[in-house]
């Protein structure tokens, strides 16, 4: 995913969509997670790198998806960033093949009905 972000910083509403989460959530990650630092202008606003936004990735996943707590979560990032980060790669890869191959699957299937054949 970093390697497809093409700005050097992005607001928090911005992050905040592309990750699905809540501007509130990223904010309180910002004060538990020391490796998430993201720059602020004179404004005080929030301006996040690329590898900012694949710290949250990788906090997103731990938290929301494997379902550790906070401290679980802290210790995964100091001890296995790198392998956290291709981990998600490769599931998200999965899951994009997967839904090519589901799109596919339906193609066929209704091209099958146009054709009598009953995939049962």
């Amino acid at each position: 995913m970093a390697n497809d972000l093409t700005k050097k910083f992005y607001k928090i509403r911005e992050v905040s969509e592309m990750l699905d989460l809540p501007a509130t959530t990223l904010r309180f990650w910002e004060k538990e997670f020391e490796q998430l630092k993201p720059r602020r202008n004179d404004h005080n606003r929030r301006y996040y790198t690329p590898k900012d936004i694949e710290t949250l990735r990788i906090i997103s996943y731990l938290i929301k998806t494997r379902g550790h707590k906070i401290e679980a979560a802290k210790e995964q990032l100091r001890k296995n960033r790198k392998n956290l980060s291709r981990s998600i790669e490769v599931i998200e890869k999965l899951k994009e093949v997967r839904s090519d191959l589901e799109g596919v699957l339906h193609s066929l299937n209704i091209r099958g009905l146009k054709l009598g054949i009953s995939n049962e």
